[in-house]
């Protein structure tokens, strides 16, 4: 098990065996994001891919979704979802 530095669980987290993203955003992912924090991400992305009507195969899309990763992560939480309701 690897295991990293999270910037939001801190010291001694479960890291990502992989690299999840193309690029430097993928690589400070790797290094920075711990396999609970991602796994938060992808419950964010599927609400925010469906709410906004997104395809991850348009390149306008995909850009937007980078955006809020970026967000997500390294800028203090993306955007609330629009018409998401929490049960």
């Amino acid at each position: 098990m690897r295991t990293i530095n999270c910037i939001k669980y801190g010291e001694n987290q479960q890291g990502l065996d992989y690299v999840p993203y193309p690029g430097e955003l993928g690589q400070k992912i790797h290094n920075q994001v711990s396999l609970k924090f991602w796994q938060e991400w992808l419950q964010y992305q599927i609400m925010f891919i469906n709410e906004n009507r997104l395809s991850p195969i348009n390149p306008s899309d995909r850009k937007k979704i980078e955006q809020q990763m970026e967000k997500f992560f390294f800028q203090g939480g993306a955007d609330k979802i629009e018409g998401y309701q929490p049960e």
